[in-house]
């Protein structure tokens, strides 16, 4: 069976001056042509013309499709498993949507009116987490999945903690320790205990605005929540450090504090990889670890000394992210590298 030019572009929901533009510069030429001239495509045409669109759904240029046919045996079967693979993602995504959606007639069933920022905002969010998360990921993190259940929550302390800053309350005062506390308590149950969700979350905070306006967690925020946890870290370590060590500590323990998550991300991969504390990559971290203990614990084997005392007696100082398991990895590269063992 051979299809005229006009009656493909009807099927395909081309125009003809696409497929005329196609024949033209060489990516879909028709494999024979009537009496009158008029082009006539086959079976193989059809399938070219096939391979074209879905190309060009993947974000490839006519240039980039011509170069990709320019290969010898350009399989067909792999560019259709892409398509079914890229469909999967799209009805993942719609069915998050409509999750999001009914959450939202739920609300207006219960006599809410959502303003239409509300709707818009719901949509934005979701399409900034398909950004920085994959589905496995999605299906791990419970501020996503479960939002409904954690966004009253979230929404109720982060104004507390606003008014605080606001009102010029220092972050070393008691109210905002206390605060900040409940707030890393809250983002660990939420992020599943995985610094790898939370290196993430993290990473998506800060390259993207409207998220900070939507869930109000400005940088100023979210800095002034940090110095008052630092202190209640600060305020521990007093007992095992010398007014000059902790002074040492104060003046330099946020400039990186931002940089634990990905690490402990990292050694967490690294472990999920089968590679062991004396493996190169082991090795790595193990640098990369003691490079930011001790760029707020100094160089002193002393003081590194008491950091490790403090370590064991409270438990608090472990911090929720960093689980038995990758301390001990750690622990274990740090040895190897014979370097001081440090901790977030």
């Amino acid at each position: 069976m051979l299809l005229k030019v006009g009656e493909l572009a009807k099927r395909s929901g081309l125009t003809v001056r696409t497929l005329h533009h196609y024949d033209e510069i060489g990516l879909l030429t028709p494999s024979a042509r009537a009496d009158n001239g008029y082009r006539l495509y086959d079976r193989r045409d059809v399938a070219r013309l096939h391979q074209i669109l879905a190309l060009r759904r993947f974000g490839l240029s006519l240039a980039e499709i011509g170069a990709y046919f320019a290969q010898p045996n350009a399989p067909l079967a792999s560019i259709v498993e892409r398509q079914i693979a890229m469909l999967d993602d799209q009805i993942e995504q719609a069915s998050r949507l409509r999750e999001h959606l009914v959450r939202l007639h739920g609300a207006l069933l219960d006599g809410a009116e959502p303003e239409l920022a509300d709707w818009l905002s719901t949509l934005e969010l979701m399409t900034m987490y398909d950004k920085y998360f994959s589905k496995d990921e999605l299906a791990r993190l419970p501020m996503y999945y479960d939002s409904q259940a954690t966004d009253a929550q979230w929404s109720e302390l982060v104004d507390e903690v606003r008014a605080l800053m606001d009102g010029g309350t220092p972050p070393e005062d008691e109210k905002p320790r206390e605060l900040a506390g409940r707030w890393m308590t809250m983002l660990a149950r939420d992020t599943n205990g995985d610094p790898r969700l939370l290196a993430k979350l993290n990473l998506m905070h800060e390259r993207e605005p409207s998220m900070q306006a939507h869930i109000g967690i400005s940088t100023q925020l979210r800095d002034y929540v940090l110095r008052a946890f630092s202190e209640r870290k600060m305020l521990i370590f007093e007992k095992y450090l010398s007014p000059e060590e902790i002074r040492f500590m104060r003046e330099n323990y946020g400039k990186r504090a931002m940089e634990w998550p990905q690490l402990m991300a990292d050694v967490r991969d690294a472990i999920d990889a089968g590679s062991t504390p004396d493996s190169p990559e082991g090795a790595a971290l193990a640098r990369r670890w003691h490079d930011l203990f001790t760029s707020y614990a100094g160089d002193d084997p002393k003081t590194h000394a008491k950091f490790r005392e403090a370590f064991q007696n409270e438990p608090e100082l472990r911090g929720a992210l960093a689980d038995e398991a990758l301390l001990m990895f750690v622990r274990e590269a740090m040895q190897n590298a014979a370097q001081p063992e440090g901790r977030n």
